[in-house]
């Protein structure tokens, strides 16, 4: 898999205890780029970060499978006390998320600055 083709296309650590970590989610989050999506996700989970942040700003797609990705972190975080975020939906992610209720779910926040801040 090439650079172009990692779902993810940054991780930064930020946040007054260094301990928040904003994962960058890359382009279309789809049924051949959901394990990766789902791998690097568990990879950052595993360097204990106290609340991760998913910024979904540059995703212009995601399906089911994306979707699941997001369940499973989220279920993750919960059961290691992790707060979880989704930052910068587009109308286009936010409306799968709106459709399944997860909107209800998930703390989503209008972007990465608010996300870091609340």
């Amino acid at each position: 898999m090439g650079e172009q083709d990692n779902p993810i296309r940054g991780v930064r650590w930020m946040g007054p205890d260094g301990k928040t970590v904003v994962v960058e989610a890359n382009d279309e989050i789809d049924m051949h780029r959901s394990n990766e999506f789902q791998r690097e996700l568990m990879k950052v989970l595993a360097e204990g970060p106290t609340q991760i942040v998913v910024d979904l700003s540059a995703v212009s797609y995601m399906d089911s499978s994306g979707v699941a990705s997001l369940v499973k972190l989220l279920s993750r975080c919960s059961r290691q006390k992790i707060r979880l975020k989704l930052a910068g939906m587009t109308p286009r992610v936010r409306s799968i998320f709106e459709i399944t209720k997860l909107d209800t779910v998930f703390e989503i926040v209008p972007g990465v600055k608010e996300a870091v801040e609340s």
